[in-house]
């Protein structure tokens, strides 16, 4: 029987990713009714919302989503698509695996980091206060009333949200992550040192959590210092467990450290669903171009297939993608040593030329 997967193509570059995607997972059997629904730019455009009913019922009939790269319109709707759709399934998970794969042009090599951030809390919780409003005036004369420090007038404000619940939830996914892939070590990534109620919290928690996985090596740095550790000796870490906002940034950093933005897939779960997504943005210059790199969406579909259970066929379709990667023929302009090599190949031509491995694997060629 098929799964059922919602498809959100997404807009920009997003259509063409997610075909060449599409057409990869079915050369691996394994067998998916795709539900298309739209979100952004082309559901605002069809149906004035950016997130239309229909989409989200989607999800939550078939709890397993796959979503191209979607541009938020200046000026209107949510702040991030994604975040909304975070904060409205509940996704509190976000898995980002940073893998070097040979072939990819990087100043580091045998990097092969994972980084789980919490998604719902921290400053990403969208609590803030615009300066000069009655509201953030409040506040700010509530702040000195019960904290006896004041802020400035003109000031907006954030607000910084951490809770046991939460963290205990992504501390457990994380060593929970780590033991079922063979991962010897969770970090745990505060600012705890300066932030003592809120990173204190997440740290103390992470420690509490850690004494139920004495399998699994634990550690904590603080997040300036795991800049300069990770630029100077990546391999010395495994498993990064991060509050919100550290870890949008350190999943960056991360990817950088593998080739950037069009190697790094992404994933987002929560108790009862998951979507799977690209950490890059849309690219909208270059929409129907046949030019982007399908790499990172495609890399979302394996942790998709592994999130369904279809480990051999996510192995093997990981396997395909990393020997076109490595061959270093039928790819992409920047995934060639210069980027007007005039044998690079379309988004659509890599998505052949993995489908070819698949079959070759399929064969006993491979």
């Amino acid at each position: 029987m098929a799964y059922r997967v919602t498809l959100i193509p997404g807009d920009g570059t997003g259509p063409e990713i997610t075909e060449a995607t599409r057409r990869v997972v079915a050369a691996t059997g394994v067998p998916i009714e795709w539900e298309v629904q739209e979100a952004g730019i082309p559901a605002l455009e069809q149906t004035g919302e950016l997130l239309p009913e229909a989409t989200l019922e989607s999800i939550r009939r078939n709890k397993v989503a796959l979503k191209g790269p979607l541009t938020t319109p200046i000026g209107t709707g949510f702040r991030s698509i994604n975040v909304a759709l975070r904060q409205i399934f509940s996704l509190y998970a976000c898995l980002r695996p940073c893998k070097w794969y040979p072939g990819v042009r990087s100043r580091y090599e045998q990097v092969n980091l994972v980084v789980v951030r919490e998604n719902l809390e921290d400053l990403y919780a969208g609590i803030e206060f615009e300066q000069g409003t009655p509201e953030c005036l409040e506040l700010i004369n509530q702040i000195e009333r019960l904290g006896g420090k004041r802020i400035r007038e003109d000031s907006g404000i954030s607000i910084k949200p951490i809770s046991v619940y939460n963290t205990s939830r992504i501390v457990r996914f994380a060593f929970d992550y780590a033991r079922r892939y063979g991962r010897k070590k969770v970090t745990t990534v505060t600012k705890s040192n300066i932030m003592k109620f809120t990173d204190g919290l997440f740290l103390q928690v992470s420690r509490e959590v850690a004494k139920e996985y004495p399998d699994v090596q634990f550690d904590e740095v603080l997040v300036d210092a795991l800049g300069m550790q990770l630029v100077q000796r990546p391999e010395n870490f495994d498993v990064l467990v991060l509050p919100n906002l550290y870890g949008d940034i350190m999943s960056d950093m991360c990817a950088g450290l593998v080739g950037g933005l069009g190697v790094a897939p992404g994933a987002n779960y929560g108790d009862e669903l998951a979507i799977f997504e690209a950490v890059h943005g849309s690219a909208p210059r270059y929409a129907g171009q046949n030019k982007v790199n399908p790499t990172a969406v495609m890399l979302s579909a394996v942790l998709m297939l592994r999130h369904l259970g279809e480990v051999d066929a996510a192995d093997r379709m990981e396997r395909a993608i990393a020997e076109v990667i490595r061959e270093g023929k039928k790819v992409t302009y920047d995934m060639k040593p210069h980027r007007d090599d005039p044998t690079a190949v379309g988004t659509s031509q890599m998505a052949d030329a993995i489908i070819e491995k698949l079959q070759e694997m399929k064969a006993g060629v491979a």
